[in-house]
């Protein structure tokens, strides 16, 4: 199914449905089409197609039948006119700010952003002569008073990695928007199954595929949703720098999208009951969930939200030595610095994800020594549990 009126469906169909036109053999799957170019009738057609005068592939870096349906989808889920998929969700970054920003143009982030983002901004863009400026998530002042004349976009998680901080997109849009200036939005924790920020006003949603949209574990990816003629010159970045997602991989992101709203719906529901329990754990200062009520920002989360997705953290008493002590003992959760993965994984944010973050900035972006970042999974509930409990018994 690839239908112009893709809003006539609900989610859950289009992550099924949308985005593939069958081949002449008439295929119930999708096929992968591991080809790196495409051959034409005539030296007059391949003219026309290398042209743009006629539309069809060319060659895989930029024009895949495999990758295009995965594009198509996740347009359709996102509620997006276009997509561009890419290699990895960094890349999907980069190729953002190669094709919409120059030297002595300025970002706005999020201080709580992914800490290889941070990286990039600072010391690869920083190289280019784009400075980007950092400040809390949900300061909305914090915001404006950053914005200056050069200032091109504004970039957010939301919400953020580990803390769940979550900002008002619909505002943070109107605010960018006043000053002529793009939002865009990392949406890979709860994915177009929990939120939709274009529907909200920000003018692009950045995907690590790898995350939820795969579900497994399996593949590494990205992807760029916004309007067709703005993403126009992102095509142009992946067909002259090469940061391509592969045909396989796609495939690989086509298979999970099936099954993205029911898997989504129990990561939520295991995350709720697993931070809820958590809070009562004593060996435990603080859980990190917007889903809980307890959390300053749960009612804007509630409001922007249709569920609270699956990553908390963990604010262990005792510092890195409890910290450490929750991870080691574990024999269920995998010790990793990836998630979105139907096995839960478990990491210390300061010595990994954010390990190349400044002392001064990991304090900034409250990654502290204690902190454990959990993506809960869709195991059992009681066994994690009693995982966790081996960990926290040792504290005393």
């Amino acid at each position: 199914m690839h239908d112009d009126h893709d809003d006539a469906f609900a989610l859950d169909t289009l992550a099924i449905r949308a985005g593939h036109d069958r081949t002449h053999e008439q295929e119930h799957g999708e096929p992968i089409f591991p080809t790196s170019s495409f051959v034409y009738g005539s030296a007059a057609e391949a003219a026309r197609k290398f042209s743009g005068e006629e539309p069809g592939n060319i060659y895989s870096r930029f024009t895949n039948p495999t990758v295009r349906t995965f594009e198509r989808r996740l347009a359709a889920l996102e509620g997006g006119e276009s997509c561009v998929a890419t290699s990895s969700g960094m890349a999907a970054i980069l190729a953002t700010a190669l094709a919409f920003l120059q030297a002595g143009d300025e970002i706005v982030a999020s201080r709580s952003l992914f800490g290889s983002t941070v990286s990039l901004f600072d010391k690869y863009l920083g190289k280019l002569g784009i400075v980007t400026r950092y400040v809390e998530l949900g300061d909305l002042d914090a915001w404006q008073a950053a914005i200056t004349p050069q200032t091109r976009l504004l970039f957010a998680e939301t919400p953020s990695n580990p803390l769940s901080e979550v900002v008002d997109i619909a505002a943070l849009a109107n605010l960018a928007h006043r000053h002529d200036a793009w939002l865009a939005i990392d949406n890979c924790f709860l994915t177009p199954v929990l939120q939709r920020p274009l529907d909200l006003g920000a003018d692009l949603v950045i995907h690590s595929a790898t995350k939820y949209l795969d579900g497994q574990g399996r593949a590494i990816g990205g992807a760029v949703v916004g309007p067709e003629e703005m993403l126009k010159e992102l095509v142009g970045v992946v067909r002259t720098c090469g940061p391509c997602m592969s045909p396989f991989n796609a495939w690989i992101f086509l298979k999970g999208l099936e099954t993205l709203g029911l898997r989504m719906k129990a990561h939520c529901e295991n995350t709720l009951a697993m931070a809820q329990w958590l809070e009562a754990q004593p060996e435990i200062a603080r859980v990190y969930y917007s889903g809980l009520e307890s959390h300053p920002q749960h009612a804007l989360a509630k409001q922007q939200q249709s569920g609270f997705g699956a990553v908390l953290g963990v604010e262990v008493k005792g510092g890195r030595d409890g910290a450490w002590a929750l991870i080691d003992h574990s024999r269920l959760m995998s010790i990793t610095g990836n998630l979105g993965d139907v096995k839960t994984t478990v990491t210390h944010p300061a010595t990994t994800t954010h390990a190349r973050l400044s002392d001064a900035q990991k304090v900034a972006a409250g990654i502290s020594e204690g902190l454990v970042r959990i993506a809960v999974g869709l195991e059992a509930l009681d066994d994690l549990k009693r995982d966790i409990r081996r960990g926290l018994d040792t504290l005393g």
